[in-house]
């Protein structure tokens, strides 16, 4: 049995009704158990992915999901997110100057610092002190060392929520048209496109061949994006300790998500099948559904 009291302050963090947790219970405790089970089974520390485009409540999921495993199992729980190993700004714009300038902008795969992910995951599953980056995204930076958090490990399950987790490179041949305004008019030569592909491919599988279990959060198409993607920079306006940090307006929004529509559609065309765990979302982000691909195995 739950306390739901328990889960009152995640609900206020959160901003999120009562109807949230009600429906997290019936959907999510399953695997949850599932989980649990795999960890007990591999007799040790798991990760656990999480891939949803953006606003379709990766955070939201990592965050319940960690604190239910430790109020219910007892268990040593962490979520953290792709979007904590960003490069900073400084280290962003060289590679916008050295390679393209669209890598200015945070988020494709080569803006993320993934030789410190791949480190820090696998420190976490070690016994000694861990320090997390923590990345604030209304200064689009890195924050100073002194806010970083600080664990002892080793964890029992560390679960990792991001945008691209888990996927796949495209076909290079795949690239060669572009796919919106933004490839069409800023990325004529293909070389941005071309970077994130290769970085995908080559870089990437280092920290994704870590996952032991991979959930989804399948959106309905890549429409839902842009009104996901503002009503979550909305609630982070509406803080009070974000005045005068880099809140993006609709228009800013909408310049933002194009930069992943290539990638988010290619994840919704491949990602389900590869995925442990498939929840099928609804416009409103309400889950509809839940699949299971393919087997979790040791």
């Amino acid at each position: 049995m739950v306390n739901n009291d328990v889960f009152t302050p995640f609900l206020r963090e959160h901003q999120l009704p009562q109807a949230y947790l009600d429906s997290a219970l019936k959907w999510l405790t399953p695997m949850g158990e599932s989980i649990v089970q795999h960890h007990i089974n591999a007799g040790r520390p798991i990760i656990v992915g999480i891939n949803g485009c953006q606003g379709s409540g990766k955070t939201t999921l990592a965050d319940f999901l960690a604190a239910w495993l430790s109020h219910t199992f007892g268990l040593k729980t962490l979520s953290l997110s792709l979007d904590d190993f960003y490069l900073t700004r400084g280290q962003r714009q060289t590679l916008a100057t050295d390679v393209h300038p669209l890598l200015a902008t945070r988020g494709v795969p080569g803006t993320h610092d993934v030789s410190l992910m791949q480190t820090t995951l696998q420190a976490l599953t070690q016994s000694g002190h861990v320090k997390i980056p923590v990345f604030d995204k209304s200064m689009d930076d890195r924050a100073p060392e002194a806010d970083h958090k600080s664990i002892n490990a080793p964890l029992d399950i560390i679960i990792l929520e991001g945008w691209c987790l888990g996927t796949h490179a495209e076909s290079p041949t795949d690239l060669t048209t572009p796919i919106n305004s933004l490839e069409t008019n800023c990325d004529v030569d293909g070389i941005w496109r071309s970077y994130v592909n290769q970085q995908l491919a080559e870089v990437y599988p280092t920290v994704f061949d870590l996952i032991d279990i991979q959930i989804m959060l399948k959106a309905p198409n890549f429409d839902c994006v842009y009104r996901w993607r503002l009503e979550q920079e909305q609630k982070l306006a509406s803080r009070s300790d974000t005045a005068n940090t880099r809140i993006m307006s609709a228009a800013d929004i909408e310049h933002f998500v194009a930069h992943y529509q290539r990638l988010t559609e290619h994840i919704l065309k491949t990602m389900p099948q590869n995925a442990h765990f498939l929840f099928h979302l609804d416009n409103d982000r309400q889950i509809q559904s839940l699949e299971t691909p393919r087997e979790v195995s040791l």
